[in-house]
């Protein structure tokens, strides 16, 4: 149901405010989600590259601990993957990005080194220690770029619902309300400039009567004279 809104020049000038405040939000909204669109694709081309990263480093995982299964036996490789410590640290952040909280996370970075003893470990096993900890960053930074991505695709569609909003009801709505009101004003004005016409009309009519009587009794009184000066 639309808001009913009493037809004064007050509020006439309060929905163009309103108007003009509107129009205003709806720009700098379609600003926001024109940079947020923008560094959403970008991040796109990043996830790719992590997806393909990160298949690339676990075809090589995968592919070294065949290896390591047949060169050294699985009791072996086991073994070692026990003792290897499993923890894995990753650095949380939040950073604000046109206005919207997006989570940074930090992949950890492993380095060559490894928390067993290399002593008695076959060459393909730590081969395959290596290969599974840059798996482990690819896993990372795939599911770091793509929960940023998550999130800003889920801001970019909050802000496009908002300025559609603004665009499609808000706005339309505030317009129809300044027509009603000027309309009804319009009305009003050209009501009162009849009236006053009117009442000039009937003002000067009794001006124009009152003159004529004057006139009349002026006349009237000048008769006798007039009748003596002429015998």
């Amino acid at each position: 149901m639309a808001e009913t809104i009493a037809p004064t020049r007050s509020n006439l000038l309060a929905r163009r405010d309103q108007f003009k405040l509107a129009n205003r939000g709806a720009d700098l909204l379609k600003r926001k989600r024109d940079a947020l669109i923008g560094e959403f694709f970008d991040l796109v081309k990043a996830s790719l590259q992590a997806r393909r990263d990160l298949t690339k480093a676990s075809q090589e995982a995968y592919l070294s601990l065949f290896l390591a299964n047949a060169w050294d036996g699985p009791e072996a490789v086991k073994s070692i993957a026990l003792a290897e410590d499993a923890t894995v640290e990753v650095g949380l952040s939040v950073e604000n990005l046109f206005g919207v909280k997006v989570p940074q996370v930090q992949a950890p970075t492993f380095g060559e080194g490894t928390s067993f003893s290399p002593i008695g470990a076959g060459a393909r096993t730590l081969d395959a220690a290596a290969q599974f900890k840059a798996l482990t960053e690819a896993l990372i930074k795939v599911a770091a770029t793509e929960t940023r991505l998550r999130r800003i695709g889920e801001e970019i569609k909050k802000t496009s619902r908002r300025v559609n909003a603004l665009e499609q009801l808000v706005i339309p709505g505030i317009a129809r309300q300044i027509k009603d009101i000027r309309s009804v004003l319009d009305q009003r004005a050209l009501e009162e400039v009849t009236v006053l016409k009117r009442i000039k009309s009937k003002l000067e009519a009794r001006d124009q009567a009152d003159a004529a009587k004057a006139a009349a009794a002026a006349a009237a009184a000048n008769a006798p004279a007039a009748a003596a000066n002429a015998a």
